[in-house]
């Protein structure tokens, strides 16, 4: 009898990509039959599914599509208590994601169901938006692109008063120094860059080389140029303020490509209005997309992007890979890699 999965794609990881990945990962001799769903994310924004968050598509839908299924490969499936509860079948539920926040990890684990995750799968991806993002905002290049596209030549960039900053010979302070932070400092030190770190996880061995393990106050106080790469956990929530602003010195360049929790955006349209900071670049926001009224949006000096830092194609054919390698160590029985609820499936 075949082993029935559900490949739950979107129109960024497709369908077809996860069925794929899940035939070449497939232990020879098993017999699997692939269900596909296409969720309508990013066409429709993600948000809130029943109890959990950043989910696309429905429960009916999901539990219709999963009737008889052992096993879900996805990104942006809902799997809530309803779900779980409706669809015994299943034993393993796949994210796609560097977290499976659209999963009910809880109710997963009483009813018996592994979820798995891809961490990493957009460090790269991401790692290189921050370094366009930077390079983009300590040169203007946000505010002298919508002038030209509207038209205007703005000579006046060459005022030395208006003139950016380079990397070479800055310093600048990354917070976080993981998959995506230890990409952008070794890129960063390569073009002549001081790279400072704050990260109270790492040991000082570990950056060595490349860049210097300091204090938060240090790094914000010495670097022209500051990058964000943390999670967002009870203590990061809100770390850049106003207080941090007006610690970093005068023109410096903010930048954060990791979770809109993290900043005060009032607070940062407030400094470059009075000058405070030069430039910010950020692909994350409080709320998502961004309002029509939000300050940002009129500020000049931001560069904005609507939260792609991790969309690239090469991120969705990892995030299919990683998600259906779980699904072959499954079906060998086999250890799962990224087991966020390991419990579920011990013993």
């Amino acid at each position: 009898m075949p082993t029935t999965v559900l490949a739950a794609g979107d129109h960024f990881v497709l369908p077809e990509l996860l069925a794929r990945e899940l035939r070449a990962a497939t232990p020879a001799g098993t017999d699997l039959d692939i269900r596909q769903l296409r969720l309508p994310w990013p066409h429709t924004p993600f948000g809130k599914v029943a109890e959990v968050d950043e989910a696309s598509g429905t429960e009916e839908e999901l539990i219709e599509a999963l009737r008889g299924v052992r096993i879900c490969v996805t990104q942006m499936a809902p799997l809530t208590e309803r779900v779980l509860a409706a669809c015994p079948d299943l034993e393993l539920f796949c994210v796609s994601r560097g977290g499976p926040v659209n999963a009910n990890l809880e109710a997963a684990t009483r009813h018996g169901v592994a979820v798995c995750y891809a961490p990493g799968r957009n460090a790269v991806a991401t790692a290189e938006h921050t370094l366009a993002l930077i390079l983009a905002a300590a040169r203007g290049i946000g505010d002298v692109h919508t002038d030209l596209k509207r038209g205007t030549w703005r000579g006046d960039y060459y005022d030395y008063t208006r003139c950016g900053i380079e990397i070479d010979g800055s310093v600048v302070g990354l917070v976080g120094f993981g998959a995506i932070g230890s990409r952008v400092a070794r890129v960063l030190h390569a073009m002549g860059a001081t790279v400072l770190v704050h990260d109270p996880y790492v040991r000082p061995e570990a950056v060595e080389g490349v860049a210097r393990l300091v204090t938060l106050e240090e790094l914000l106080s010495r670097s022209r140029i500051v990058s964000l790469h943390a999670r967002v956990t009870d203590e990061t929530r809100g770390m850049i303020g106003q207080a941090q602003i007006d610690a970093m010195p005068r023109g410096s360049v903010l930048v954060n490509c990791a979770r809109g929790a993290l900043v005060d955006y009032d607070a940062v349209c407030d400094a470059l209005d009075s000058g405070r900071l030069a430039a910010a670049g950020f692909d994350v926001f409080p709320v998502e997309p961004v309002p029509a009224g939000s300050r940002l949006l009129s500020t000049p000096g931001v560069v904005l992007t609507p939260h792609i830092a991790g969309a690239s194609r090469e991120v969705a054919h990892k995030a299919a890979r990683i998600v259906a390698a779980e699904a072959g160590r499954f079906l060998r029985g086999e250890p799962l890699a990224h087991c966020a609820n390991p419990e579920a499936v011990a013993g």
